[in-house]
């Protein structure tokens, strides 16, 4: 037996042995968690209006645990709702903070931080663009984007203009990179459409016109200065060459070259695979690497894109979800991926909804990354079921809705998602955002789960947040890789700490992380069931 098959083998071999079913329940009462989504009328119609928001989890105040932050929509200027509210709310919606108090609740410190939006919001993501020991946040929204800049005392300064960041257009996913690897985290904005809110011409069943009624937009790139500010590179380095309509997007290095790539899940246009050349430019290879098209080659709706290992065979693979059958596409690591969606076992169970947030973590941690998906009606308020997909190994997937918990019961219109080990019990949960209704806080509250282990990386020469930094865990037989990735899924970002199940095994023999500066550092015989802080070097 070949040194891979015998991975591959202990892995199945895990997975079988997992005991109890990964479940989840509803804890958005008791933590105090009380966000409503707004799209800012008084029903659904227009395609502003439906795209929804995201949120981010990131430990704004130090204290090592992360706190939540979620956006929303809220009522425009005349002309730019169809159905405008018939009387203003009380209190403008607004986006919010919610500090993590250690004991599963949370405050909400909105108003006290400085962060609550000045805009119609749809994505979050953080990172220390500046290094100055704190993290900092941006925010898209129609029109423009917010770079928030964090103290350090628990408050944020508007640091946008300051930073060079005027962005015109509709700014929707957004993604953190080194991708210069120069220690500074650049940023990848991507935008939606060019919204006409005057135009009004389609069927009554579409209910509103769609994203093909209106003119594509190019996607913005732009370089930190290390100093502050940003330098608008799109053209240079060819992100601008290409138009498309953005939905979702992420960074990572997906041909194992140590400098990040970036993919771009475009609505009812062929995606982007943006493959850094290594110089400053990119060169976009969608087509050739098979990530342009669905499996039957239809240019859905993407949605949420995430980069992942299937079967820990060292390779960045790719998850997308959309408003058909989903992607999942299995890196062949000659810049190539195969659709295995139908093969997993997926796309059976997934193509009767339209998929949008989604996470892939470890909910069980038996060594194999699982699937969480939410879904929603696409150009009406449909509220529909959610599902979940646990890795069996070998490339397939099992759906595990029915015994996920009474969440996977209830219906509603989900959109973006973010996910984090919140109460750092070695689970990993979600935070839902529903267009134009609650968000809901998911606990992980898996049975019996396998023992675990969670890095935070602090760069030093590289970027502060080791943002594009692997981590090689190797444990129990199993040897398993993850990359530091700010931005994915849809609108929003995961916990910057990387989670890793170790099935039965009590310790890792040994973690190996591999920094954007090239420094390699390695530890070994670390005891599991614990949160692990690895400074660079």
């Amino acid at each position: 037996m070949t040194a891979q098959l015998a991975l591959m083998f202990t892995a199945v071999c895990l997975a079988a042995g997992a005991a109890g079913p990964i479940q989840f329940e509803d804890a958005t009462k008791p933590s105090g968690i009380d966000f409503t989504h707004s799209i800012g009328a008084d029903k659904l119609g227009s395609l502003l209006e439906s795209t929804g928001g995201g949120c981010v989890w990131f430990d704004y105040n130090h204290d090592g645990k992360p706190d939540l932050y979620v956006v929303s929509g809220r009522p425009l200027g005349p002309g730019m709702h169809p159905y405008p509210l018939r009387k203003p709310p009380a209190q403008t919606p607004h986006n919010h903070l919610y500090r993590n108090n250690g004991d599963g609740t949370f405050t909400d410190v909105t108003d006290e931080a400085g962060v609550p939006g000045d805009g119609f919001s749809f994505a979050a993501i953080a990172a220390d663009f500046d290094s100055d020991g704190s993290t900092d946040l941006l925010v898209t929204s129609y029109g423009h984007v917010t770079l928030y800049r964090n103290k350090g005392d628990g408050t944020f300064e508007d640091v946008t203009e300051k930073a060079g960041l005027k962005i015109k257009g509709w700014a929707i996913g957004a993604a953190w990179l080194d991708y210069d690897r120069d220690g500074c985290v650049d940023l990848f904005i991507g935008r939606y459409v060019k919204f006409d809110p005057a135009y009004r011409s389609y069927y009554a069943a579409d209910n509103y016109p769609g994203p093909l009624d209106y003119e594509a937009d190019t996607n913005l790139l732009f370089h930190n200065t290390c100093k502050g500010s940003f330098e608008d590179v799109s053209e240079k380095s060819g992100i601008g060459r290409y138009k498309g309509r953005t939905m979702g997007v992420t960074a990572a290095d997906f041909d194992g070259d140590g400098y990040p790539d970036i993919y771009v899940a475009n609505d009812k246009t062929e995606n982007f695979l943006f493959h850094n050349q290594r110089n400053g430019t990119f060169q976009e290879i969608a087509v050739e690497s098979g990530t342009a098209f669905g499996q039957n080659g239809e240019s859905t709706s993407a949605m949420g894109p995430v980069f992942f290992e299937i079967d820990n065979e060292g390779r960045a693979d790719l998850w997308v979800s959309d408003s058909k059958y989903n992607r999942l596409l299995k890196n062949d690591g000659k810049l190539g991926f195969t659709d295995v969606t139908e093969k997993a076992g997926i796309s059976q169970w997934a193509a009767q909804y339209t998929s949008w947030g989604t996470g892939v973590h470890d909910f069980d941690n038996d060594g194999l990354k699982d699937i969480l998906i939410f879904h929603g009606g696409l150009i009406h308020m449909v509220p529909q079921e959610h599902s979940l997909f646990r890795n069996l190994g070998g490339g397939k997937f099992q759906d595990v809705s029915t015994t996920g918990g009474s969440f996977f019961q209830m219906k509603t219109v989900g959109r973006g998602a973010c996910f984090a080990d919140y109460d750092s019990d070695g689970r990993v949960e979600a935070f839902l955002v529903n267009l134009g209704g609650p968000g809901q806080l998911l606990h992980n509250v898996t049975a019996a789960a396998g023992h675990w282990l969670t890095v935070r990386l602090t760069g030093t020469k590289s970027n502060r947040d080791g943002i594009g930094a692997t981590v090689e865990v190797e444990a129990g037989g199993m040897r398993q890789k993850s990359e530091r990735i700010a931005g994915s899924g849809y609108l929003g970002q995961d916990d910057g700490r990387l989670h890793f199940g170790l099935g039965s095994a009590a310790k890792a023999d040994r973690i190996t992380v591999n920094w954007p500066s090239g420094a390699q550092q390695v530890l070994e015989n670390v005891a599991a069931d614990r949160i692990v802080e690895v400074r660079e070097p």
